[in-house]
């Protein structure tokens, strides 16, 4: 039995190996970085009947592929912060898979204080009740809502959110009980910069993973018709090292598009999301920036 296990949930895979082993199992461990349910452990499934997959809900259909979630629990408390901060009595209500068990206690807890709660099924990529992912706003943007509460832990999701939805977005960490506003305008005039630093380079590579959940080939193939510099290049890992050793004036992501956001300090060149290339491209105006989604 093969286990993988995401960054924040990796000190838990021996004691669950050992459980397994008493238990008459053979459980092999990935020691492979994991960023999702998009990133499986391919090159252990053929040497076990099965994979056990921690921490996220499925992206698609797959054979012997088990998901487990790790649910966290947290005193609805934690919400208390973010009513004086919001501004609407009807909101759209998403938080993470840790948190998603827990949706409708949180709906609960604000409507008992008046507030009108929206929350969207889930989908084929995110399939719980108001759940987001760092490359699928679907849940927020959905909910029609002027106002967005995001429940959960880190600055990516809700920053994610603003910028998909253009909503107001309040942001609660169910842990530390801080509530906060989220503007996503800092990070806009970041990447407009980026865009503007790109156009002086001479070579481009449009990124394409490997991973089974994050390749986009039609988008790749059709980003570059649109440049003369740019070529398709394949990775599995997308590091700063390789990045380097390739040598290109700057990348288009089009694997997790947690990478151009979250990691753009680590590369010396600019990585680009797919818009932001149409943008550099002029197939596309800045007044119509869309932050990069799997859907």
């Amino acid at each position: 039995m093969g286990l993988q296990f995401p960054a924040g949930l990796k000190r838990e895979a021996y004691g669950v190996a050992m459980a397994l082993r008493e238990a008459g199992f053979e459980p092999v461990i990935s020691g492979d970085p994991c960023y999702g349910a998009c990133d499986l452990a391919e090159g252990l499934s053929p040497h076990v009947d099965m994979l056990v997959h921690f921490g996220h809900t499925p992206v698609g259909e797959r054979d012997r592929v088990l998901y487990e979630i790790v649910p966290r629990d947290f005193d609805m408390g934690a919400l208390s912060n973010a009513l004086s901060l919001l501004e609407q009595k009807r909101i759209g209500l998403v938080t993470t898979v840790q948190h998603a068990h827990l949706i409708d206690a949180m709906a609960a807890y604000l409507r008992a204080r008046g507030i009108e709660v929206i929350i969207v099924p889930g989908t084929s990529r995110a399939p719980m009740r108001g759940q987001v992912l760092g490359c699928n706003f679907h849940a927020a943007r959905t909910t029609g809502a002027a106002e967005i509460l995001f429940v959960g832990t880190g600055l990516f999701h809700p920053l994610g959110i603003q910028l998909a939805t253009k909503a107001r977005v309040v942001a609660v960490d169910p842990y530390t009980m801080e509530a906060q506003v989220v503007d996503g305008s800092r990070l806009l005039r970041k990447r407009f910069a980026l865009i503007e630093r790109a156009r002086e380079a001479t070579s481009v590579g449009i990124i394409i993973s490997l991973k089974s959940g994050q390749q986009r080939w039609e988008l790749a193939r059709r980003l570059v018709t649109l440049d003369p510099r740019a070529v398709l290049v394949t990775m599995r890992e997308i590091t700063p090292d390789e990045l380097l050793n390739l040598g290109m004036g700057c990348y288009v992501n089009t694997a997790c598009p947690r990478l151009a956001y979250d990691d753009q300090s680590r590369f010396k060149a600019p990585v680009l999301t797919p818009t932001e290339f149409e943008i550099l491209c002029g197939v596309r105006s800045w007044d119509q920036y869309q932050i990069d989604e799997i859907c």
